[in-house]
């Protein structure tokens, strides 16, 4: 009976260290939309998101805790998000990286500010994300009116003469790039042809691509996500239509190859420099890789936003928001995605996007931005 009672003593004492050591782990998140229409988004930031700790608790983790990874799903739903946010908040979490939809930043950015939770976006562009000056808000990926700009000037220089449509998909995300790049464009002297709109789930859009063709236009120019491009350009083919579709870096994932299948031929897109083809990258796609992951779109940027934090707070010598982001603004963080820092707002001072197209076979590659 004595044995007994020690062995049950010896499991509550392993029980209640185990419950200790957990209990000492830092909780930080990842948010984005793990479910809907941009989950393929998602599974990239949660990869990218899941190696990064793996990586950073095999160093030995941060400030000699192990980290905990707690995932949340806004299906891109701004509403969801402020949800999500506030779930983070209360739970004391000091640091997420998210989210997706700039939709969704934007007022997870309100509930985090409030709940004392810093937030780095790998993927939100839209400029009113970092525009507002609350405090705890930065973003490793650049802003539409900076991705607006190298549009235009890829079709300034190779559609100057030619009938140019501009199309958005009425959401912060990609009308706001729809703007920024007619922006750039009516500024330099060009005018668009055709500047209409339509909703993000949209299905048919025969009646747009009727107008396409009507109005003779050689390139169409899209704010907006790579579902409904994808579909656009399948059905601007159907119908014997050779425009050549033009989006952000919304299209950043092989998920529009699959919508499109060979008729995405052509397609151009934004996006920075691909984080793979990097020195600093490859070590870590090479892990990527063993498992079978492809590391595109916002995974690195993902892992690049969990450098950031984490190595800020070795620095900073505490995980508390407001410090770390003091020393977040006040550094330069060696990164999957290359060294990186931030100014005043939460943006980062490097401009590094540039043009893409994909082939018929279901890849993208970068192009020289003076032609096709």
């Amino acid at each position: 009976m004595k044995s007994l009672k020690l062995i049950g003593l010896a499991f509550g004492a392993s029980l209640a260290l185990s419950a200790s050591a957990l209990a000492q782990d830092i909780t930080v998140g990842v948010a984005g939309p793990m479910t809907g229409g941009e989950s393929a988004f998602g599974r990239q930031m949660k990869n990218g998101a899941e190696q990064a700790v793996e990586d950073l608790n095999s160093a030995g983790g941060v400030l000699g805790k192990k980290l905990a990874l707690q995932v949340g799903d806004d299906a891109c739903d701004p509403k969801q998000a402020r949800s999500v946010a506030e779930k983070f908040a209360s739970s004391k979490v000091p640091f997420v990286a998210g989210h997706y939809c700039s939709s969704s930043s934007i007022p997870a950015s309100e509930a985090y500010a409030d709940g004392n939770v810093l937030q780095i976006t790998p993927a939100s562009t839209n400029p009113l994300f970092t525009e507002r000056k609350l405090w705890n808000v930065a973003r490793v990926c650049g802003r539409d009116d900076q991705q607006g700009l190298v549009a235009a000037e890829y079709i300034l220089k190779n559609y100057k003469d030619k009938n140019v449509a501009i199309l958005n998909d009425k959401t912060t995300y990609g009308k706001g790039l729809a703007d920024e790049t007619k922006k750039a464009l009516n500024k330099a002297g060009f005018t668009e042809k055709m500047f209409e709109s339509y909703n993000k789930g949209d299905k048919d859009f025969n009646a747009i691509v009727s107008r396409l063709k009507r109005d003779n236009i050689d390139l169409v120019y899209v704010g907006g996500y790579h579902q409904e491009s994808g579909l656009l350009v399948r059905q601007m083919r159907d119908q014997g239509l050779k425009t050549v579709l033009m989006a952000g870096d919304a299209l950043a994932d092989k998920e529009f190859a699959s919508i499109t299948g060979p008729a995405g031929e052509g397609t151009l897109f934004t996006f920075g420099p691909d984080p793979r083809n990097k020195p600093t990258a490859k070590a870590i796609v090479e892990r990527f890789k063993a498992k079978n992951i492809d590391p595109e779109g916002y995974t690195l940027y993902t892992y690049a936003a969990m450098q950031v934090w984490s190595q800020a707070a070795a620095k900073a010598g505490t995980t508390d928001p407001k410090k770390v982001m003091d020393a977040i603004k006040a550094g330069a963080w060696d990164t999957v995605i290359g060294k990186l820092e931030f100014d005043a707002k939460g943006d980062i001072k490097q401009l590094d996007y540039v043009v893409y197209k994909w082939d018929a076979t279901g890849n993208y590659t970068e192009i020289n931005p003076k032609g096709s």
